[in-house]
């Protein structure tokens, strides 16, 4: 029996792996994100952010969201929060929906840009290109899907610590010196947060994974361990961008730039592919939540799904995204994201930690 086929990985470690590959394109695949939210508190103000704040809270949100989700058998969006909100449902979707418009059009903007820098192609040819790979995923439903995600990310992390040895074995005194003598300003505990809570709303993207668990206890132990595994490249990246503070706060691609200026450039081609990559995995495991959560609408009402609902949802969005995208990566980050942050606080953090966890207790 292979890793990726056992019991054990497929409970404990797939909704990780799952939540990490539908975050890393919103939330670090670029740089730009980190960049935006951490980076402006200093390299050691960053880190702490990142690692006190965004990912302990990733970690007990996933971890009483998963609980709650098989606690009552919701593994759908639309369930799963007609079961948390009744009524106020609507108001989730409205903004899920807003979120994941966005974050696909991030992910077009950031597929557009990679093979543009790269091979200098048009920009339409990266946004056309993960467009098609992303509807062929969707296509064959959630198993390819969390295969295709597990095995990538084992290449992901392989590839992301490479990154960080081979920069600090360059930048290692340019990394140092930057933690040493920047300064901490602002507040880094406001920039997890805000950073934390508009990467929450991927919790929902991820539900149908839960279903491997045989217990609450199991569904919330993965979900503690999601708030690890989502987090770590993140950091491993930001490290990195350390080294060439405060030029990297210009950097549109901040990733690109600082692969650029290691004039290694086997290492960029490798790393940005396996990136590309990863903008698929994004944009199937979204897509798949909007699709999935139509056809448990269908069966709910007892009717046969229409085989014409995947493919033209999975059109729609595509299409209407990569409009969204012309607007530019830069903005979309920084506006976007930012205000999305606190809807979703309002809209789940509060509900889940509030009626949520007072369901599950009521329930035991």
């Amino acid at each position: 029996m292979s890793v990726l086929s056992s019991k054990r990985f497929q409970k404990y470690f797939v909704p990780g792996i799952v939540f990490q590959s539908c975050v890393i394109a919103g939330g670090y695949g670029t740089g730009r994100e980190l960049v935006e939210y951490f980076m402006g508190y200093g390299p050691l103000g960053g880190v702490l952010g990142m690692c006190i704040v965004s990912m302990v809270t990733w970690s007990i949100i996933c971890g009483v969201s998963f609980a709650f989700a098989h606690g009552f058998k919701k593994y759908d969006y639309k369930s799963f929060m007609k079961m948390l909100m009744g009524p106020g449902w609507i108001v989730f979707e409205g903004a899920y929906i807003i979120f994941i418009l966005i974050v696909l059009a991030v992910v077009s903007a950031s597929a557009g840009s990679i093979l543009h820098e790269l091979f200098g192609l048009n920009r339409w040819v990266g946004i056309i290109g993960m467009s098609v790979a992303v509807f062929l995923l969707v296509m064959n439903g959630s198993e390819l899907i969390e295969k295709v995600l597990s095995f990538w990310s084992f290449v992901l992390y392989g590839v992301y610590f490479l990154f960080l040895i081979l920069v600090i074995s360059k930048y290692s005194a340019h990394i140092g010196h930057n933690f040493a003598s920047v300064p901490i300003t602002g507040s880094w505990v406001f920039g997890g947060f805000q950073y934390a809570f508009y990467n929450l709303a991927i919790i929902i993207a991820v539900l149908y994974t839960i279903r491997h668990c045989d217990s609450q206890k199991e569904a919330f132990t993965s979900g503690l361990l999601a708030g690890l595994i989502g987090i770590v490249p993140g950091i491993i990246l930001f490290i990195a961008m350390c080294g060439f503070y405060p030029t990297i706060m210009e950097q549109e691609l901040p990733v690109d730039y600082i692969l650029t200026q290691m004039k290694m450039p086997w290492l960029r081609y490798i790393f940005q592919i396996v990136l590309f990559g990863t903008l698929i995995e994004t944009g199937s495991g979204l897509i798949y939540s909007i699709t999935d959560r139509i056809a448990e609408g269908y069966k709910s009402r007892g009717r046969n799904v229409p085989k014409w609902t995947t493919p033209v949802t999975a059109v729609v969005l595509l299409v209407v995204t990569t409009f969204i995208s012309s607007f530019g990566l830069i903005p979309l980050i920084a506006k976007g994201y930012g205000t999305l942050a606190w809807v979703f606080f309002f809209v789940y953090v509060i509900p889940i930690m509030t009626l949520g966890v007072y369901k599950l207790m009521k329930r035991v």
